[in-house]
């Protein structure tokens, strides 16, 4: 039987690598993102391998996902995997001179857009008592580091979301997990520094892992036997120990 998989921040980084991964191993997907000719541009790429559904709204808008989500085709209602990808980092600033317009901007996303998409979704799964949730959180849900603050917190929240939702939803046999990564070479460092020059310096000096790297891992975990949960996980490249520490080479 084809699985349907959802996927939240899909028109780029680990989202996009993961659509990729999944329709090569044909799974119906249903990408989702806020930029639309993004979608659009994927799904162009990715139809020939399966079948692919876009929507286009913003986790933080709670109505706009409800809508989005009772919007779908007969077709692509069923929904057997959610990956809740959808994330955001601003800033490096210690606690006292942090931007609240930035904490707001991760709250909102990281947190509350992965329960809103995640309630919109979860009464289907436990109709049908089914279903396989994976949560993106980060190294940084795992310690805390020097004006991390409030992106640590709202990792941290995920990771305990992530532990309700698998407790809350035991008895319904649904899967529950998190794959968490350290250094990603995506866009991440361009959203966080806005433009600041040391945007393009990040992953000077070592080898990051890739984008293509945590869709794979998420493929492997999403294709474990029905007795098999992988339920946390955390990957590093070989170069980083820990969220401050990364041999680099001069």
């Amino acid at each position: 039987m084809i699985k349907t998989a959802l996927i939240t921040g899909a028109t780029s980084g680990i989202g996009k690598a993961t659509a990729y991964e999944f329709a090569k191993n044909g799974i119906r997907l249903i990408l989702c993102g806020r930029r639309q000719e993004r979608l659009q541009a994927i799904k162009k790429e990715l139809e020939t391998l399966t079948e692919v559904y876009t929507l286009s709204f913003d986790v933080r808008d709670n109505a706009g996902v409800k809508n989005a989500i009772h919007s779908l085709p007969d077709n692509f209602k069923h929904i057997d995997i959610l990956i809740n990808n959808a994330g955001n980092a601003h800033g490096l600033d210690p606690i006292q001179t942090g931007s609240i317009e930035d904490w707001d901007a991760m709250m909102d996303i990281n947190v509350k857009g992965l329960l809103y998409v995640s309630r919109a979704i979860i009464p289907q799964m436990t109709e049908r008592k089914s279903g396989h949730i994976i949560n993106i959180g980060s190294s940084a849900g795992k310690e805390v580091y020097p004006k991390g603050n409030v992106y640590c917190g709202s990792k941290h929240a995920v990771l305990a979301i992530t532990e309700g939702m698998r407790i809350d939803l035991n008895p319904y046999g649904i899967k529950v997990g998190a794959v968490n990564p350290g250094l990603v070479e995506t866009e991440f460092s361009k959203v966080r520094f806005k433009g600041d020059k040391i945007a393009d310096t990040v992953y000077d000096g070592f080898k990051a892992l890739q984008a293509e790297d945590i869709a794979d891992i998420i493929y492997f975990v999403i294709s474990r036997p029905y007795h098999v949960n992988i339920a946390d996980l955390l990957v590093f490249p070989t170069a980083q120990a820990n969220s401050t520490t990364v041999k680099k080479e001069l």
